[in-house]
């Protein structure tokens, strides 16, 4: 770095706090307790608006490829000459910075794909979580490999401790209090405590990036420690951690988070996650490689997801529920034209600042990276389903807008 440039780094940042997921009527089956306050929400008790699309309720959340069409799916379908020309024409004012897999999975059709530079790198942000979250379930089948009630209970019940792997974020998590009924939204502390399914939910409603490693490292101490896992200790894992030398933590640990994607046919170059999402994570374990994706690779995973063929049908469907939006959207789900639509969503951006070249270099307005990806499953209640993968690296510039403006144009495509 020159002497005297200031530069200023936001990792995996993501910075709107007040996204969640998972259908509201699911506390009682998995005990997360933010869940029990949106119940509140939906029935009018506490006052506040939620967009007509996050009040599916469970049952209403179902796999799109499960059908002959998917059964005959082998790979990324061929381009769809008329979907692609439509998707063309919307770049035409944009430069070369955008990337994009469109996936048109509606009903009673054809399944039609199109593509733009889709095998373009990016730095993946806090989209890499979905990495974390198929390592997690692989993991989880591992142990349980023939009862999924066993690994959702495991998940319900097993309370980790957030310890130095979960620091530092400023990115605040949702607590919901059940006898004083209040919610309260703060930064992840090392001595939290939670169940899986609520770290679970963390790193992916809110994006926190302190719930991320600690998904990430109780995935990795589930493949050292497989059927002994559900009754490990805090004590037993951090005395593995402190014998084991780091490059072995490393290599291991970065394999075992990947392996689940080279098993889908996501090659390296299309996708992979190389470091843990804090320092305190990456104090035990170091990072390596480096992260990328494209939006091939994500598209990819969206599809297996909606064939039941990421870990299993049951896995599958667990993890569209975990992806679905019940709260405040953003970015790309925040067009209007997607209120009253069911949306799975992750997105993540990641941005560097030289404030010597442009003192006034913002938020989300880098100017030497400035990353900004986001990955949506759209369910229109007119039957119109349909997946983006959408990855941008516009300089100066927050191009949320952009996004907003593209998922306002890519429905209007999708449902015509």
């Amino acid at each position: 770095m020159k002497k005297g440039i200031f530069i200023v780094v936001l990792f995996m940042c993501f910075g709107f706090t007040l996204i969640t997921s998972y259908p509201i009527d699911g506390y009682k089956l998995t005990g997360i307790k933010r869940l029990a306050y949106l119940e509140r929400v939906k029935s009018g008790e506490v006052k506040s608006k939620l967009p007509v699309g996050s009040l599916y309720p469970m049952d209403s959340i179902r796999l799109n490829l499960i059908d002959k069409r998917g059964h005959n799916l082998s790979g990324v379908p061929a381009v769809d000459a008329q979907l692609q020309k439509q998707i063309d024409n919307l770049f035409r004012g944009l430069n070369n910075n955008y990337s994009i897999t469109v996936l048109d999975m509606s009903k009673g059709k054809p399944i039609r794909y199109a593509q733009h530079r889709e095998t373009a790198q990016y730095q993946p942000g806090s989209v890499g979580k979905l990495v974390v979250l198929a390592a997690f379930f692989t993991q989880l089948k591992n142990i349980y490999p023939h009862d999924f009630e066993k690994r959702r209970d495991l998940m319900k019940h097993k309370v980790i401790k957030a310890g130095k792997w979960a620091l530092s974020d400023h990115h605040t998590i949702p607590v919901y209090n059940m006898e004083t009924k209040k919610l309260v939204k703060r930064i992840v502390q090392a001595s939290d405590e939670f169940t899986l399914y609520e770290w679970v939910d963390h790193m992916v409603s809110v994006s926190n990036n302190g719930a991320a490693s600690v998904v990430w490292r109780e995935a990795f101490l589930m493949s050292v420690f497989k059927d002994k896992y559900p009754n490990l200790t805090t004590e037993e894992a951090d005395e593995y951690f402190k014998n084991t030398p780091k490059s072995e933590l490393s290599e291991q640990a970065i394999e075992m988070v990947n392996a689940p994607l080279r098993t889908l046919g996501i090659t390296e170059d299309e996708w992979r996650l190389g470091k843990f999402f804090t320092s305190g994570a990456g104090s035990f374990i170091p990072g390596r490689g480096g992260s990328t994706g494209t939006p091939l690779g994500l598209i990819k995973y969206v599809m297996a997801l909606e064939k039941g063929e990421l870990i299993d049908k049951a896995t599958s469907l667990e993890m569209k529920r975990i992806l679905y939006m019940t709260d405040r959207r953003i970015r790309y789900a925040a067009s209007k034209e997607l209120d009253s639509a069911a949306v799975y969503f992750k997105s993540g951006s990641l941005y560097k600042c030289d404030k010597e070249k442009n003192p006034s270099c913002g938020k989300y307005q880098g100017n030497v990276y400035n990353y900004m990806n986001s990955v949506a499953i759209v369910e229109q209640p007119d039957g119109s389903r349909y997946a983006v993968c959408l990855m941008s690296n516009v300089l100066n510039k927050n191009s949320a807008y952009d996004h907003l403006m593209l998922a306002t144009k890519i429905d209007a495509i999708m449902r015509n």
